[in-house]
């Protein structure tokens, strides 16, 4: 990997405190036909339906279920633009509070509209023997890896009031 320009950007929860009058919510149109299935009444057997699909971007530590603690995420971005790597730290995340009952962290995981992004690259901080943060790297070796990852940060920004800051 080429030589890295740390703290290229930042996204902070910190620095934002605007209040949103959009929807968090993206959709995706789908055009479905009607096959053996009933159809609604009144729509001829011809007419296509249309379905609109709702994500909310989220990040998951166990799969389905989302994480609450908003992290603080870095950028790097080397030189040439391309690759990178983002680091993720959250303080008190609540899949502390939840995977007693659900189980351990398997991933971390980012989903949106398009799909899911993921790494194995996960680390748990303590603080006198208690889980304090938790810190995820997601590696982009391709610029097409980084504009996908720019788009759900574009995503999970605007759905949890974040600011791109870039340094």
């Amino acid at each position: 990997m080429e030589h890295l320009t740390p703290c290229s950007y930042l996204f902070s929860g910190a620095a934002s405190q605007q209040q949103s009058l959009q929807s968090s919510f993206n959709g995706v149109s789908l055009r479905c036909r009607w096959s053996s299935r009933p159809r609604p009444c009144g729509t001829p057997r011809s007419s296509p339906v249309q379905v609109v699909m709702m994500a909310k971007p989220s990040i998951q530590f166990i799969q389905g279920t989302d994480e609450q603690t908003i992290p603080d995420v870095r950028l790097t971005k080397s030189r040439d633009g391309t690759n990178g790597v983002a680091i993720f730290t959250f303080e008190q995340p609540s899949v502390f509070d939840s995977s007693a009952e659900l189980g351990d962290i398997t991933g971390f995981y980012m989903i949106d509209e398009e799909g899911v992004l993921q790494s194995v690259d996960v680390s748990a901080k303590f603080v006198n023997g208690k889980p304090a943060r938790i810190e995820a790297k997601y590696v982009m070796r391709t610029p097409r890896d980084w504009d996908r990852f720019m788009r759900f940060m574009e995503r999970y920004s605007q759905a949890n009031g974040l600011q791109f800051v870039k340094n």
